[in-house]
């Protein structure tokens, strides 16, 4: 009698774990959820009217992606954002942005620049709205897109690993132009994919580093910034 029904439990957890993910990526990406927050998995449970299991599986997929750490005591807190290493991080991206570009201008389909040009169409239209979480995630998409067209497996996965640890570091990029992101950055996107659809790699190679370069400055000024006030005493 129960036969016909034991598949609907798992795809119900399935939805429950991406509901939970979804909702926990965004704040913490957005630094709703601060780095170093904890998470309660009791009050996340109530908060929103599920079990603790679905909880449990998206915390480990947000792991996964450096989004949250979980402490010798088996508590869970957001990851904190390297600042002291950051400059490790930006020379990978970096590289990985002109590797992964030269390799897509010599290896692209025209696959591949369909897919690519439906991210830059997704990230346009949020650069548009003015959508900050969706600019950081169809941003990452499209350069993502562009590792994949590179066509070496090692490159994309590494690739992918640092815009996804990215992320929050670029909520940060985007506040500073409180989250009116200037048409050149769309720009940019189109001159390299018509460097990539051309197969001109050395361009592709330059102008992934421009754009990187542009990005990682914006980004060290920032950090830089003295933001401290005058208090009286």
């Amino acid at each position: 009698m129960t036969k016909p029904d034991q598949t609907l439990p798992e795809r119900k957890r399935g939805e429950g774990v991406r509901y939970v993910y979804e909702i926990l990526r965004d704040e913490i990406i957005d630094l709703t959820l601060p780095p170093g927050s904890p998470i309660d998995e009791i009050q996340l449970a109530e908060r929103l009217s599920m079990s603790r299991t679905p909880i449990r599986e998206a915390l480990v997929r947000l792991a996964g992606e450096g989004l949250v750490t979980t402490l010798p005591n088996r508590s869970t807190v957001v990851s904190n954002i390297d600042f002291l290493n950051l400059h490790s991080f930006f020379d990978a991206l970096t590289l990985m942005y002109r590797v992964t570009g030269r390799l897509a201008a010599e290896y692209r389909t025209e696959a591949d620049l369909a897919a690519i040009r439906a991210h830059q169409r997704d990230f346009a239209a949020a650069v548009e709205a003015q959508d900050a979480l969706a600019m950081i995630a169809t941003n990452r998409d499209f350069h993502a897109a562009i590792g994949d067209a590179a066509r070496n497996p090692y490159y994309a996965g590494l690739f992918s690993r640092l815009l996804d640890e990215g992320r929050r570091i670029l909520r940060i990029y985007y506040s500073s132009f409180e989250d009116r992101l200037p048409q050149v950055y769309v720009t940019e996107h189109d001159d390299i994919i018509a460097a990539i659809e051309a197969r001109d790699i050395d361009r592709a190679d330059a102008l992934s580093s421009q754009h990187a370069d542009q990005i990682v400055r914006k980004i060290q000024r920032l950090i830089a910034e003295d933001r401290r006030r005058p208090m009286p005493l």
